[in-house]
């Protein structure tokens, strides 16, 4: 344990030889690292998947049969498939390990009697940490002096405003400081409580556990091995018998059972996989999403719940001055951040003389009271940063988008004294010195102790309406400040009598506003089918205001429509996945609204980037991280970091995902379709007199030719123009399931039908027909893989054609090489023999063209509205932007019918 008890110690904190003997019992002050997963354990879990399995027994089956050229080939897809996955993820950790280079890993600490800067880790219970501005807090500790302190606990909490820590504080939780908070102003000693995994950010570390549970990805492919394998299997067996019984040698039909078990196999899906993840995890990379996990591509496609923290994902995660109210008028702010550049508008024009009197004197007050500083980019395009409290410096760039000098001001009014702000107080006062010798009062602080009659010299009438507009203003959900000012010939003595008869300038409200993006972000969510849940920390009416401000709650919402932690806890909400908008939760509780949607078979994903969002990070299917703005704790746990903290970019990612699973089922869908053609042939041929229609060695050569370089060659194919307007497939849903696998068996009968159709007129005619059966049913499965491309012409992914044309030299090669044509078995072909296959070729194209026209109107209709497709959410135009309305019921969806093919 690395708890005690909270005692107060001198400031000289423990000595160096205590510091050690602390730290051997207690523990470095580090939460448990993820433990290294060795080279040995990633390359077996690579091998363990199903297919790779089916794979492996190919290649002792191939070995047994003396086929090695084949085994060889096999075995290579099985090496280049798990080479590549254990790579992604090798680089992916080395990626997230240089992020991990931001976080602070010192401390200040009294040790010794004098102050010390020791390692975070080595930091004890009993240490007093000595805090200034812009410290990271490295343990849990009592205040024991503090002054003006400022923390930022957003990453423990989602908490979006600073919280006011002080030793007088009357709540508990306002005399400590938490492991991983920021200071943002003021100072402070604090003794050292609790470190490692008894601190604040350990206890929440501790929720986090190894997923175990596999991706819908590697679960419809396990589904998929199993039923290959049953089939493989139960055919190699008919075909071996069929043989016997038409008198065929036991050992050349055992070669061609086998042969045909590894072409039911679709061998180079594993290689087809990763390739169509590697390629997704390259094109995230280049939209600046690391992908840390290569099935996290795919399952980003099958999303069905996006549950998103507020502050920084939704929000800009700064401070902004939006509205400004005085006892003339009330006038709106534009801009972003923290940059000066803006304006200010009344009615949505300039304000009068008059009016940007008031508004001025306002900003001027605000700007003096304040202690924090702007800085400019220090690169071309990038943002203004604050240094200090991010209120204080919001109110800075309000007062420059009003002209006002932060610098020219100081010069003109210097401070003289302050009142800092406290807790108790809940203002800040400041005292400058006027041109003429007087002095200025500047106030600052919470309305509720501003707007009184013990600080402002107004009439009640006046006090009453400035309460009005900041009772208003904070239901929308922005924090309210009151300022005033007073004139005093001489410096008041005491300072604290110059708070007493000021006259109110008015009030400034500020919001951490939604990203300019956010709320387009959301609707392309809702178009995909995704259902929004904003799960936050903060208060209810900020989480209510940035609702309706995003779209995902009407405005005339209420503060009930927003589900509280407390609500929660108390057990009064019996079903977590109704509402959209959760406020003021706990770690625990983000675990318990991700897990209560996966238990409704949803596919979740959670974006956050504070340490309080880890489990729930770790706990949902997909686990999306800021890597910017993001904790150490947070990138950790997540499956996806975006570098760019951009939430679009998870809608780019989400696209990425359904690219490869409509490549992945595309090429399932020509490679099944070949294969059953292949056992159909050798089952058929015999009734039309073909006693045995393809050698073994040609059947694996076939095989070889269509689901090596034209199958891997198809997982590189763009994105299908409508794949993110329609809703995503039930995470039940088989891999082959929506008609797939009677799109399969139609190909397969075409394929099958064409290519006995040219060996039967070759026979007729006295030519080859072997050979050219071999041909024509190679020709087709070309025709086939041309006729499935999304865009036919395209030049998006030029290796398919590339790959065809490779294929179609090499089944030329088997033709025309003596070599090759003693092993396979063939005889070279005339022009006049070409005619069979090249029109075999043609049936595939124009077969899989036509399935294409046949299936694609039925889920374009739906994407488009024609036919209702029960979306999760359902779009409602409204003045000033979209509410997304959740559907009632389950936020389910069915699948519309297959784009892959």
């Amino acid at each position: 344990m690395n708890t005690v008890a909270r005692e107060h110690r001198t400031p000289a904190g423990p000595t160096s030889a205590e510091a050690a003997r602390l730290l051997a019992e207690y523990g470095p002050n580090e939460v448990a690292a993820q433990p290294c997963v060795p080279l040995w354990a990633r390359v077996a879990a690579q091998l363990r998947d199903p297919l790779i399995t089916v794979l492996l027994a190919a290649v002792v089956l191939t070995l047994a049969i003396g086929d090695r050229p084949d085994a060889v080939v096999i075995a290579l897809v099985v090496v280049v498939n798990t080479t590549v996955g254990v790579v992604q993820e090798v680089r992916a950790e080395e990626s997230v390990a240089a992020l991990s280079a931001l976080s602070t890993p010192r401390a200040r600490v009294m040790r010794d009697g004098g102050p010390r800067e020791v390692p975070s880790a080595a930091v004890v219970p009993h240490d007093v940490l000595v805090l200034g501005e812009g410290d990271v807090v490295a343990a849990d500790a009592g205040l024991t002096e503090s002054a003006g302190l400022l923390v930022d606990e957003s990453a423990l909490t989602g908490e979006s405003v600073p919280v006011d820590k002080a030793v007088s504080a009357a709540d508990p939780d306002g005399r400590t400081v938490r492991s991983g908070t920021v200071v943002l102003r003021g100072r402070a000693l604090a003794v050292v409580t609790a470190t490692g995994a008894d601190s604040a950010l350990g206890r929440i570390a501790a929720l986090m556990r190894p997923r175990p549970d596999p991706t819908p990805l590697q679960r419809r492919l396990a589904d998929l091995g199993r039923v290959l394998a049953v089939v493989a299997l139960s055919l190699c067996a008919a075909v071996f018998v069929l043989g016997l019984l038409q008198g065929q040698p036991a050992g050349r039909m055992g070669v061609t059972a086998i042969s045909l078990a590894v072409a039911a196999v679709p061998e180079s899906l594993p290689a087809v996989v990763t390739m169509a993840l590697a390629l997704g995890a390259r094109h995230m990379a280049s939209r600046h999403a690391l992908v840390r996990r290569l099935p996290a591509v795919e399952t980003l496609g099958s999303v069905t719940v996006l549950a998103t923290d507020k502050t920084g994902t939704l929000t800009e995660g700064r401070m902004v001055v939006e509205r400004l109210w005085t006892p003339g008028c009330t006038a709106s702010v534009d801009g972003h951040g923290y940059d000066p550049s803006g304006r200010l508008l009344v009615d949505g024009s300039p304000p009068g003389p008059a009016e940007a009197e008031e508004l001025r004197a306002l900003l001027t007050a605000t700007a003096l009271c304040n202690d924090a500083a702007l800085r400019p980019p220090t690169e071309a395009g990038g943002p203004w940063t604050a240094l200090g409290d991010p209120t204080e410096a919001a109110l800075l760039a309000a007062a420059a988008k009003a002209g006002l000098d932060p610098v020219d001001l100081g010069a003109a009014f210097p401070r003289i004294t302050e009142l800092p702000f406290d807790s108790v107080r809940k203002r800040m006062t400041t005292v400058h010195r006027t041109a003429g010798g007087g002095t200025l009062v500047c106030l600052k602080g919470a309305p509720e102790a501003v707007l009184t009659a013990a600080v402002l010299d107004e009439t009640e009438e006046v006090l009453e309406r400035a309460r009005a507009a900041s009772t208003r203003l904070a239901a929308e959900g922005f924090r309210v400040l009151a300022a005033a000012r007073g004139t005093r010939h001489g410096f008041p003595a005491p300072a604290a009598d110059a708070e007493h008869g000021l006259r109110l300038l008015g009030l400034a409200a500020l919001a951490d506003p939604p990203k300019s993006a956010a709320s387009a972000v959301l609707a392309d969510c809702v178009r995909a089918g995704i259902r929004p849940v904003l799960i936050t920390g903060d208060h209810p009416a900020t989480a209510r205001a940035l609702a309706v401000r995003v779209g995902l709650l009407e405005p005339d919402a209420r503060s009930a429509d927003v589900v509280r932690g407390a609500d929660l806890g108390s057990g009064t909400v019996t079903d977590l996945t109704r509402p959209t908008v959760f406020a003021r939760t706990d770690p625990g509780q983000k675990l318990e609204i991700v897990q209560a949607w996966r238990d409704r078979g949803a596919v979740t994903a959670m974006t956050g980037d504070g340490v309080n969002d880890g489990p729930a990070l770790r706990r949902a299917d997909i686990g999306v991280a800021m890597g910017r703005r993001g904790t150490e704790v947070a990138r950790q746990a997540a499956d996806l970091v975006l570098t760019d903290d951009s939430l679009a970019t998870v809608v780019g990612a989400v696209e990425e995902g359904r690219r490869v699973y409509d490549n992945i089922r595309r090429f399932l869908l020509y490679g099944l379709a070949g294969g059953a053609a292949e056992i159909l042939v050798m089952l058929a041929g015999p009734l039309f007199g073909l006693a045995l229609p393809l050698r073994a060695g040609q059947i694996l050569w076939i095989n070889l030719l269509t689901h090596g370089l034209t199958g891997v060659a198809m997982g590189a194919e763009p994105v299908s123009p409508g794949a993110m307007s329609r809703p995503p497939r039930p995470p039940e849903q088989h891999v082959l399931g929506s008609g797939l696998w009677q799109r399969v068996l139609l190909l397969g009968t075409v394929v099958t039908a064409v290519s006995l159709g040219a060996a039967l007129w070759a026979r007729s005619d006295g030519r080859p027909w072997q050979s050219i059966l071999f041909t024509a049913l190679l020709a087709a499965q070309l025709g086939v893989v041309l006729g499935l491309r999304e865009r036919l012409l395209t030049r998006a992914n030029p290796f398919l054609p590339a790959a065809v044309l490779a294929s179609a030299g090499l089944a030329a090669a088997a033709l025309y090489l003596p070599f090759l044509r003693s092993v396979l078995e063939t005889e070279p072909l005339s022009w006049g023999d070409l005619v069979g296959p090249v029109l075999a070729g043609l049936a595939g194209f124009v077969a899989a063209r036509t399935q294409r026209a046949v299936a694609r109107p039925r889920w374009t209709a739906r994407a488009s509205g024609r036919t209702p497709a029960r979306p999760a959410e359902r779009p409602v135009k409204r003045a000033g932007g979209t509410s997304l309305r959740p559907r009632a019921g389950t936020g389910m969806e069915p699948p519309p019918d297959d784009d892959a093919g």
